[in-house]
């Protein structure tokens, strides 16, 4: 898998967990949502992601 791949595949999870966290044990989990789509969104016009930087220092190659 790319960088890109794995981007995704951690930004579903991620979304997925906090959705179920927010169900079955506090609501306050949804601001974890809330916080993966708006660095979804400015990644789309900066070009850039935190989590992309991270991957990339792990090893991971595009």
């Amino acid at each position: 898998m790319n960088v890109n791949e794995y981007l995704r595949l951690i930004a579903g999870v991620v979304v997925m967990a906090s959705c179920l966290a927010a169900v079955y044990v506090d609501p306050s989990w949804l601001w974890l949502t809330g916080f993966v789509g708006l660095n979804l969104f400015q990644s789309a016009f900066t070009k850039w992601c935190p989590m992309m930087t991270v991957l990339r220092k792990l090893g991971v190659s595009g």
